[in-house]
């Protein structure tokens, strides 16, 4: 037995109560000590040996999700004989069971485990994507697409609910954030992978698309075979944590166990995500969000091809505005932690994505709308970012999380049935509806970010209301909605 669990034990078991400290919350709470210093180096451990793993798993999850997009320039479409929408189609089915699979995938990790739950998933998707560069006609097509988004669904939102088990709130966004530069990481190493195979030309009697699916797949299944081992179960159980330092996290985990929740899933407070108006409000700004997003990852090289260069040129010109995508994510977001602002971040950030879509919708230049690209991908990324942290940070317990963010994920997923359809090859060269709808939806979810400060300001005040009127419980102790509990704003 370590000392800080010989600390909390002799405590409890003589019915003395640990010392009184100031919760995450700002509450007055019976919590075990636990020494900052080790607890720093605990969480640096995490930083170093579960963040990159976690940023691996995003960036190989999109690159098999959009490299769709770069197999469209390389006749994805001739050789499978598409007509019409049927593109369109292809990547809109992923999205049918990417959003219905998303709450299953995490509660199953909170139940059994990151390592396994997540190992089997990438193995399953890899997998699938593999099996893409094989595929001859429209309904394989439809059927590979289909598997791709059950398979993916949980990444994302498990993985942001992992991250909320281990680090406070005050520090997520930058660590989120990270999960997004990923994705804008993916799209660059999507474009470079792409021009490298492209230049291989036809090999073994296959065409290049077939290549970039075989390649990226391959790549995957062993990134998969590794997490299985690499992983950790839970923050308690971290195979790179010493004794002393696993007792540690489970005295942090004692010590937020008000708004946490206990280890046994309780359906009382999972109940509670599906009727909270504001999860679906912010499932309606990421919805809104989401469209220019999945429509500018699926589709920035068929929009380059527009702008008049090649299948060659448009995979590698998509590999610049990606890279200042990932340089506008991790500043926006770590001034967000800074400053320990949620709203104010998420207002101005797209602003700039705004003015893009707004060239590319106002002008025929190609480097004017290879200039507005820049914009929109500095723009996009840290909205969603900064949303995802926010809920992330607002939802509790544990139970409530991990309902909540699923279904707040899956219901903004929805848009990616939309995004799929608003750049049809009949709209070429210029897409004018694609980009119009993306301009929209992107100021909507700027301007819905006052309603959910609003909301939540609300909920604050009266709050602070009952308690100094001497109300010690509205209903709902042990979550957010309870006393005690304070938003970020």
């Amino acid at each position: 037995m370590t000392d800080i669990e010989k600390q909390v034990d002799v405590k409890e078991s003589s019915g003395q109560q640990t010392p009184e400290a100031p919760s995450e919350h700002g509450i007055v709470d019976t919590i075990p000590y636990i020494d900052p210093e080790l607890e720093k180096r605990v969480l640096r451990k995490f930083d170093v040996w579960l963040l990159p793993q976690m940023m691996l798993l995003m960036l190989v999850s999109n690159l098999d999700r959009s490299n769709i997009g770069n197999a469209r320039v390389f006749g994805f479409e001739e050789d499978l004989g598409l007509q019409g929408t049927q593109f369109n189609n292809i990547s809109t089915v992923f999205y049918a069971t990417y959003v219905v699979c998303e709450v299953p995938w995490v509660m199953a990790v909170k139940r059994f485990g990151a390592n396994k739950v997540l190992a089997a998933a990438i193995l399953s998707w890899s997998i699938v994507t593999l099996g893409t560069g094989f595929i001859h006609n429209y309904h394989q097509a439809i059927a590979v697409r289909v598997l791709l988004g059950a398979t993916e669904a949980g990444l994302t939102p498990a993985l942001s609910f992992v991250q909320s088990t281990i680090w406070d709130r005050q520090s997520q966004a930058k660590r989120i954030s990270l999960l997004y530069m990923s994705i804008c990481l993916s799209g660059a190493f999507g474009g470079l992978i792409a021009y490298g195979i492209q230049t291989m030309g036809k090999r073994h009697g296959l065409a290049a698309w077939r290549w970039l699916f075989i390649v990226e797949g391959i790549i995957s299944i062993g990134i998969g075979i590794i997490a299985w081992f690499t992983l950790p179960r839970s923050a308690e159980s971290a195979w790179f944590l010493n004794e002393e330092e696993k007792a540690l996290m489970r005295a942090r985990k004692i010590k937020l166990a008000m708004f946490k929740g206990a280890d046994e899933f309780s359906w009382k407070f999972a109940k509670r995500a599906f009727t909270d108006p504001f999860v679906y409000l912010a499932a309606c700004l990421l919805f809104a969000s989401s469209i220019p997003l999945f429509g500018f990852t699926t589709f920035l090289p068929t929009i380059l091809r527009g702008l008049g260069h090649t299948g060659l040129a448009a995979n590698y010109l998509s590999i610049p505005p990606y890279i200042l995508a990932s340089i506008s994510l991790i500043s926006w977001t770590t001034l967000s932690d800074k400053l320990n602002k949620r709203a104010l971040i998420a207002f101005f950030a797209p602003m700039s994505c705004i003015l893009g879509y707004a060239i590319v919708v106002g002008t025929p230049n190609a480097a004017a709308g290879y200039l507005a690209m820049f914009l929109c991908a500095a723009g996009i990324y840290p909205y969603n970012a900064t949303l995802l942290t926010w809920v992330s940070n607002t939802l509790a317990p544990d139970d409530k999380r991990a309902v909540g963010i699923p279904l707040f994920a899956s219901l903004a997923n929805i848009s990616g049935v939309v995004a799929s359809q608003i750049y049809p090859s009949s709209d070429g060269p210029r897409y004018v509806m694609g980009n119009a709808v993306s301009l929209g939806m992107e100021t909507i979810a700027c301007g819905g970010i006052v309603a959910i400060w609003l909301l939540l300001s609300r909920r604050d005040k009266v709050k602070a209301k009952m308690e100094d009127e001497g109300i010690e419980d509205n209903g709902y102790a042990g979550e957010d909605r309870g006393l005690g509990f304070r938003y970020t704003l």
